[in-house]
């Protein structure tokens, strides 16, 4: 997969699947199962970190685990979040903090979040070779300016400025752009009007793919649970059965057996 293909399946009609991963173990999973984009989200500062927002996150842990799925994907896409702070002052700033993360991590492109005031950086930087995914609607980076995690563009006029943020950031070269916490029916338009493939998050079943964050796909996370999130697994529970059983079985004496313990000559 690679970020051009993405307008391929657009074109023919394919759903374009998405899941975060962080680590190589569940990237390679993932991988293997054939989810077309691995998406390296800031969300891993609430995630994997347990912060609040994924504010605090770095470029440099961003790219720490970016290469990690790097690693591992064979087939999928690796995008990687260019995390707050890393895209807001120039496009010559973003630029930098792209071609590291495409250098030091091995990811295919990058994705930034904004609309129309992101639109000369995304064009500054697809002129220069790097793919870029686009992030509008409910921007988590902005989750202090939107005065938390609320969904965007209802009413006419907000709906308009999602719109014209979608609409920007496609002619500017976006590869795709990610539509989050949107109304369903502003999804479709953005999705029939826009050059580029979307892929929705909370923003309805016509956008030309689905992402949602690994840790609440698989029942990993306990925190914030938008109402777009559909949990297909209860892991926390299978893990803490897991290990309720080996804490069990070393108290008791019941693990190692024999079985698990090597012979002397």
């Amino acid at each position: 997969m690679t970020a051009p293909a993405l307008a391929r399946f657009k074109a023919e009609g394919r759903k374009i699947v998405t899941v975060t991963a962080y680590d190589y173990p569940f990237a390679r999973l993932f991988d293997q199962v054939g989810v077309d984009v691995l998406l390296v989200g800031d969300s891993l500062g609430m995630v994997v970190q347990g912060q609040e927002t994924p504010l605090p996150v770095t470029l440099d842990e961003m790219i720490y685990h970016a290469r990690m799925v790097a690693r591992a994907a064979r087939r999928a896409l690796v995008v990687m979040d260019l995390p707050f702070g890393a895209a807001q002052i120039s496009p010559e700033q973003t630029m930098a903090a792209a071609v590291r993360a495409m250098q030091e991590s091995g990811c295919g492109a990058v994705k930034l979040e904004g609309g129309a005031v992101m639109a000369e950086t995304i064009a500054f930087l697809t002129a220069r070779g790097i793919p870029v995914v686009a992030h509008v609607g409910l921007t988590p980076q902005s989750v202090r300016a939107f005065g938390g995690f609320k969904v965007q563009g209802r009413g006419a006029a907000a709906s308009q400025r999602v719109l014209d943020d979608a609409l920007a950031v496609a002619q500017a070269g976006a590869s795709a752009i990610v539509l989050e916490g949107i109304p369903a029916a502003l999804g479709a338009r953005i999705t029939a009007e826009a050059g580029c493939p979307t892929i929705g998050i909370g923003a309805g079943a016509q956008c030309d793919g689905q992402v949602l964050v690994m840790h609440d796909l698989l029942g990993l996370y306990d925190g914030v649970r938008p109402k777009f999130v559909k949990q297909y697994l209860n892991g926390g529970q299978l893990v803490s059965n897991a290990i309720t059983q080996f804490a069990d079985e070393v108290r008791s004496g019941a693990f190692p057996s024999a079985e698990h313990a090597f012979k002397g000559e």
